[in-house]
């Protein structure tokens, strides 16, 4: 290292060495100041009283425990004028410990964003880290401290609710998106004005719910554990995620907020995590439901001892923790631990140097008002939205079209652009949300006629407006056809065990084509749905998810060409329910169905093993060529690193931008590998005929897998390259070999 450059990291590393030891001389100190009292209610956090989002619990001298210092963290207190009343009271409290505010903020505040499953179709790192940046300004500006985002739970059954919430199928994708997120809502570091808290959730494998049931079991092996759901949260650690957040389900018969060794010996063992882990709402008196513990006292003795930190809602710790301390079930270490975790945090972010650091109201006037974060949330929709099909390119519209039809239950609604878990700011009016008929007129000048028709709502059963919409449709050059699921069919506690498209929407399709008018169908949705006629008959498809503030333009800049759309597919969308759980990077087994084979083989007799959409797919308007894959080398060691290149070129009649996607395969393996994984990608932008010369660097890491003793490495042997725009689409393939 240069010795310049080395004098100033040490310079640098020195200073945050000793505000790191001043931080916990102030902590120790501080505890010993506490009584046992005062510990546990640093440990209890209570909602506000005019938000839940769990099952609520009565408690009606809330002020009163504030004050005496019996509540460490409230969430679902929203604004900083409400925030300071509430810090305010804390002040009066015997040792003026500040309370942590903590809120939902998925994504986005005001500024709401696509939902996370949208924004990680974008494939855009830094839009996604970025947009975290803007919800975490906006609600630290509001008073709040911590974001119980982002979840990094991996997922491959669209029947669960929360894959709207996360990233996807995808343990690669999810990681860099984890780590993304992270970053954008913590900033440069925790104490900065416009930071706050991440809390990565839920820990762990929630996303494997059985039956993708809310709140339902996991059952899983130790190898799956650690390769497929695991790996998000240690990216989410090593960004410097400040908490974590337990989950419901149990995992293998032991409650996570009670499983020792996800929380002791993985979290704070072996990856060092200095943080905190809160429970999620209401979570350790579940435990009771669960069959695990008897009572609430028991519950509290079990979460604690494994590793929970802070009760959120259940009143366990705050009914029976000083007890259990008291009769020496539980050591007084593991609540000074718990609560050293915790204060800590609340010095890093400034609230005992200054408790109303965050609740400025001429600062939360500013930042909700940002004309930038609008720009910005718009830019992360159109990247957000993903071209199933456009057969007889229809799109983009042009926009001296004369009249167009826009029908279905979405066009004129405002909030549902929000999908679900958006900030409810009762406040504040809708009037800043773009409808997507709104994002029309915004688009289109006066020389194009704007019709519309309802035609049915989202889950009616009647017909009683297909008439209309008939008429509308016949009148016009184009039909835009918006449908959908209910925005709140999607989210926690939205398990469907039928995710086709509801009501009588398909049936309207059908109608409308009869008319021959061409039609744009558009597809609202939280998570994969199965529309297997229209995806079979309609030639052009935009699923458009939920985009937020900014949805309507976003749309609109997409349909009629100011946008070239470059969104692919974070899930695999199935044909069916009967192919749940679907995913692309699935074993060989060892009868594999080639070609539709289903003689005797891992295949079903009445449906293709392949997904309707698959992982990674998305078209553009325009097209692009794979060309000149080359690897700088055909063997390599394990300390050794091969450079994959390939050539893009933009063959199409548009500038655009494409996912080049690069997969592997472990031809043989210790254990049974999967046929093809993504371990790389780029997003990159073409102008017409523009061609670019893109490199991965394949690394011992990229190849290495947790064998059968749960040791992370990789094996000598042939390894398939395949590059290519989705995993379905492979376009260049060559071979490898690591050696001794």
């Amino acid at each position: 290292m240069n010795p310049i450059l080395k004098i100033i990291f040490l310079f640098y590393f020195s200073i945050a060495f000793s505000q790191e030891k001043t931080i916990e001389s102030k902590v120790d100190a501080l505890i010993k100041q506490m009584t046992l009292e005062e510990k546990v209610g640093q440990l209890n956090q209570y909602t506000g009283d005019n938000t839940a989002t769990g099952p609520l619990t009565i408690n009606n001298n809330k002020q009163e425990e504030i004050k005496a210092g019996k509540i460490g963290s409230m969430l679902n207190v929203l604004g900083a004028k409400y925030t300071r009343q509430y810090q305010e009271l804390a002040m009066q409290s015997r040792l003026k410990i500040p309370l942590l505010f903590g809120l939902d903020v998925i994504h986005g505040y005001k500024t709401t964003f696509p939902i996370p499953l949208a924004e990680a179709a974008s494939w855009d790192l830094a839009a996604i880290q970025q947009g975290s940046r803007i919800a975490a300004t906006e609600a630290s500006a509001s008073g709040i401290h911590w974001t119980f985002a982002p979840m990094v739970d991996i997922s491959r059954d669209p029947r669960w609710g929360r894959v709207m919430e996360g990233a996807g199928e995808d343990t690669y994708l999810g990681s860099k998106i984890a780590y993304a997120r992270v970053k954008g809502f913590q900033g440069n570091k925790l104490g900065d004005l416009s930071s706050v808290m991440a809390c990565v959730k839920h820990f762990a494998a929630y996303g494997l719910a059985v039956g993708g049931r809310e709140y339902n079991s996991v059952d899983l092996s130790d190898r799956m554990l650690w390769e497929t759901y695991l790996p998000p949260f240690k990216a989410a650690l090593d960004a410097g995620a400040a908490t974590f957040m337990n989950s419901f389900n149990d995992i293998n018969g032991i409650p996570a907020t009670a499983n020792k060794y996800i929380q002791r010996d993985i979290l704070k063992g072996k990856w060092g995590f200095k943080g905190f882990v809160v429970s999620d709402w209401g979570s350790i008196g579940e435990m009771i439901a669960h069959g695990y513990s008897k009572d609430l006292k028991e519950a509290a003795q079990m979460a604690i001892m494994a590793g929970n930190d802070m009760d959120m809602e259940s009143n366990a710790y705050r009914n029976n923790l000083e007890r259990l301390v008291k009769e020496n079930k539980v050591p007084i270490a593991i609540v000074n631990d718990a609560v050293k975790r915790i204060l800590t945090k609340k010095f890093e972010l400034g609230l005992f140097d200054n408790p109303f650091k965050y609740c400025s109201e001429e600062l939360q006037n500013k930042e909700l008002n940002n004309p930038e974060h609008t720009r910005i949330a718009r830019d992360m929709a159109k990247k957000s939205i993903v071209l199933l099909k456009n057969e007889k390119n229809i799109l983009p519209l042009s926009k001296e079209t004369k009249t167009i039809a826009f029908i279905g239950p979405m066009v004129k609604p405002k909030r549902i652009n929000h999908g679900f878990w958006a900030v409810d700011l009762k406040e504040i009016d809708s009037t800043y949300i773009v409808s997507q008929w709104e994002g029309l007129e915004n688009k289109l000048d006066k020389t194009t006629k704007l019709l519309y028709a309802k035609g049915c709502g989202v889950q009616d059963i009647s017909k009683a407006g297909f008439q209309e919409a008939i008429d509308i449709a016949n009148q016009a050059d184009v039909v835009i056809l918006s449908i959908g699921e209910r925005f709140n069919m999607s989210g926690e506690a939205q398990s469907r065990s039928n995710i086709h498209l509801p009501g009588v929407q398909e049936d309207l399709i059908k109608e409308l084509q009869k008319t021959g008018k061409p039609i744009v169908i558009l597809i609202n949705a939280g998570r994969p749905l199965i529309f297997n006629w229209t995806a079979d008959n309609m030639p052009t498809i935009v699923y458009t998810w939920w985009l937020g503030s900014e949805a309507g333009n976003a749309i609109a800049d997409v349909l009629f060409g100011d946008y070239n759309p470059s969104g692919k597919l974070p899930m695999s969308f199935p044909r069916d329910e009967g192919q749940i759980p679907i995913y692309y990077n699935h074993f060989s087994t060892g009868r594999p169905s080639v070609n539709e084979d289903k003689i005797y083989k891992s295949a079903y007799i009445d449906l293709p093993n392949t997904p309707k959409f698959p992982f990674g797919f998305g078209l553009s308007y325009t097209t692009f060529q794979y060309s000149d894959l080359k690897l700088s080398k055909l063997k390599m060691k394990k300390d050794e690193i091969i450079e994959a290149s390939v050539t893009i070129t933009n063959t199409g009649k548009f500038a655009g931008e494409e996912v080049v996607q690069l997969y592997l395969h472990d031809l043989f393996g210790s254990v049974v590998r999967p046929i093809i994984e993504l371990k790389d990608f780029q997003k990159i932008k073409l102008e017409v005929g523009e061609s670019k010369t893109i490199k991965f660097v394949i690394d011992n890491k990229k190849l290495s897998f947790y064998n059968s003793k749960l040791d992370f490495e990789s094996e000598i042997g042939d390894f398939e390259i395949m590059i290519g725009s989705s995993s379905a689409d492979i376009r260049l393939k060559n071979n490898f070999e690591l050696i001794k």
